[in-house]
């Protein structure tokens, strides 16, 4: 009977070493017992991953409408930041600075969220929200009287006379606003890589 003997390098060591089995991948007992760990680890590994992937698709099946609203607000809201940065505040004209504690500055309403929420985001609502400095947003409410000025200048009369009129309630279902979500996200990673 004639054995096959064959040269292979270490899945380990990378050594190379005469093979005598056809399946054998490492060269020693120690280089063995590392690569059943490693195997081991990665199995582990794969179940964990398994494992976060069904837990985070149970937290998203009991999500109430009011979380994923929470959620789109979110995503837009940093798509608007991210397209304004280079700009100075919609209200009062200073350069917003993005490296600030806490970010520098808020994606501001013209017309605020709790008198317009049917402008809190969406493609028509990317007008009424601007890149705004937190002194302005917060504390001063907004700064309205000079965002309007600043936001005619930027958009037209035209434009800010029909977000003035826009009263026409929407309400989102949960698939719209999962839509608006992914779309949003994409949105702000295009932006981040063009700037890059």
């Amino acid at each position: 009977m004639v054995i096959s003997v064959k040269e292979k390098t270490c899945k380990v060591c990378r050594a190379k070493f005469i093979s005598l089995k056809p399946l054998q991948a490492v060269c020693g007992l120690r280089c063995a017992q590392s690569y059943a760990w490693r195997v081991k680890t990665k199995t582990e590994v794969d179940q964990a991953k398994a494992e976060r992937k069904e837990i985070r698709a149970k937290r998203e099946s009991i999500k109430t409408r009011s979380q994923w609203i929470k959620e789109a607000q979110i995503a837009f809201n940093s798509y608007i930041r991210e397209r304004d940065k280079d700009k100075p505040c919609i209200s009062c004209g200073v350069p917003l600075e993005k490296g600030q504690i806490g970010g520098g500055f808020d994606c501001g309403h013209f017309r605020s969220v709790g008198s317009a929420p049917h402008l809190r985001f969406g493609n028509h609502a990317e007008l009424n929200a601007h890149g705004q400095c937190k002194r302005c947003n917060r504390y001063l409410s907004g700064n309205a009287i000079d965002y309007r000025i600043r936001l005619v200048g930027r958009i037209g009369v035209s434009s800010v006379e029909r977000l003035e009129a826009d009263n026409e309630p929407r309400k989102w279902s949960i698939d719209e606003l999962k839509e608006i979500i992914s779309t949003y996200r994409k949105k702000t990673r295009e932006l981040k890589n063009a700037n890059e």
